[in-house]
């Protein structure tokens, strides 16, 4: 059997099938374009067509092959946006000059940089600012970050901010600061009144911890008035009894000097105090303001209850020293009865004794102008008949006579001829306590009980 010899370059594969007319085909040159009409390698299998690939032999992108391809018009040239040419549709969308991504993308702003700014600006903390400046800058040449102007912004004002914290350390600049924020502090803390000044609190009363009060005019409705201030000492809080017994100790005389004549003090009114706490006199807060105010919790001052030197005239301010002086002696009567304590109340006599005498010598010296020169003529010897009864109770072996003289005594005082020679003056002429307690009770007539 023979063997049959390979298929040569010119001779065809059996399994192709016989040889034309013609003989053998060349094999085609895969770099020479086929004869026109004909097609290449014949036709495509049916339903095989690459995706996006032309047939072997086709011209590049925009150019149509040789001859009409078997199945219908060749692929148009590949359009990146758009309907193909000759579309009528409009653009829904115009391309992009910037490469391949559909917006510019700007470079990163450095973190570092942002920072430095900030700190600059409020210079809080100069040093850091500046080194986050300085950071900032080397990372955005090394990186193409962008923010370089905020980071050499912010190490110029961190630079003037370091600057002057250390002149202010130089020259002493800080402690001003540091005691102006104390004194802020405590004026936060332990709000400041004065005397003469009327306000209304927040709340409802004046009772209870207050932080803030809103000045008001005097003459109309307020809720308090302040009479005086004074100040504590001491480094370490004494505590609220304490301030509270400091209050009730001084309070009392600063009113006697705010209101002169006693007797225009309305019954419903009653001494308040604000005085510092715990917390505010450790920010130096030593100062209690004694204050006037309703005792009803509802209730309101109306007009200014300021009777001294600044209000009153030259008869009013020589009258109201002479009987205040007496008053004041009586409310120093001694707390025990006289079957108790007969010498102590003796001693107590030659004090009333005294100040009366003292009364009669001042009002005798002063020269009295129209109305109430007889009006004070008639109260002086009243005044003159009281001492001799107080003369003689001082003198007392035993308390029935104490008793009689110091009864005697008591008649005169605040009687009708005061109250004629007050109204000549234009002064108040309601005794602030009844006639009942006025005899016997001394001292205790008329005074009010510190309200905290």
């Amino acid at each position: 059997m023979s063997i049959p010899p390979p298929p040569g370059p010119h001779q065809p594969d059996p399994a192709q099938g016989p040889q034309g007319p013609q003989g053998p085909s060349p094999a085609p040159d895969p770099y020479r374009p086929p004869p026109e009409g004909q097609q290449p390698y014949g036709p495509p299998p049916q339903g095989h067509q690459p995706y996006g690939q032309q047939p072997y032999g086709q011209q590049p992108y925009g150019q149509q092959p040789y001859g009409q391809p078997p199945y219908g018009p060749p692929p148009q040239p590949y359009q990146p946006y758009g309907p193909p040419p000759g579309t009528p549709a409009a653009t829904p969308y115009q391309t992009w000059g910037q490469g391949y991504s559909p917006y510019a993308r700007p470079s990163p702003v450095s973190g570092l940089a942002i920072a430095s700014l900030v700190l600059g600006v409020l210079c809080c903390v100069p040093a850091a600012g500046l080194v986050l400046g300085v950071i900032a800058l080397v990372q955005i040449k090394k990186k193409g970050q962008s923010g370089k102007g905020m980071a050499i912004a912010g190490s110029i004002l961190s630079g003037l901010g370091l600057a002057l914290w250390v002149a202010a350390l130089a020259t002493g600049g800080l402690s001003g600061a540091w005691e102006g924020f104390k004194k802020g502090a405590t004026e936060g803390a332990a709000f400041s009144v004065v005397k003469g000044q009327c306000f209304d609190a927040p709340g409802e009363t004046l009772d209870g911890l207050t932080y803030d009060v809103d000045e008001v005019p005097c003459a109309g409705e307020h809720d308090g008035e302040v009479f005086g201030e004074f100040e504590m000492s001491g480094s370490v809080f004494p505590g609220d009894a304490a301030v509270s017994d400091a209050a009730d100790e001084r309070c009392y005389p600063l009113q006697d000097a705010y209101v002169m004549d006693t007797w225009s003090l309305p019954d419903d009114v009653d001494v308040y105090y604000f005085g510092p706490t715990r917390q505010s006199w450790r920010l130096g807060d030593r100062e209690i303001s004694c204050i006037f105010g309703n005792t009803d919790e509802k209730g309101t001052l109306t007009g200014s209850l300021r009777v001294d030197a600044t209000t009153l005239d030259d008869d009013q301010l020589t009258f109201l020293m002479a009987v205040n002086a007496v008053d004041k002696t009586f409310w120093e009567e001694p707390e025990e009865q006289p079957e108790d304590d007969l010498p102590g109340y003796r001693n107590w006599a030659r004090d009333v004794h005294d100040t009366l005498d003292d009364e009669v010598r001042h009002l005798r010296a002063h020269t009295w102008s129209g109305a109430p020169a007889k009006p004070v003529e008639a109260l002086i010897k009243d005044m003159e008949k009281s001492r001799g009864e107080w003369t003689k109770a001082a003198a007392s072996d035993d308390v029935d006579t104490f008793y009689t003289h110091y009864d005697a005594g008591y008649a005169f005082v605040d009687g009708s001829t005061t109250v004629t020679a007050r109204k000549a003056l234009g002064l108040a002429t309601d005794p602030p306590y009844d006639d009942d307690d006025s005899s016997g009770e001394g001292g205790d007539s008329g005074s009010s009980e510190l309200n905290v």
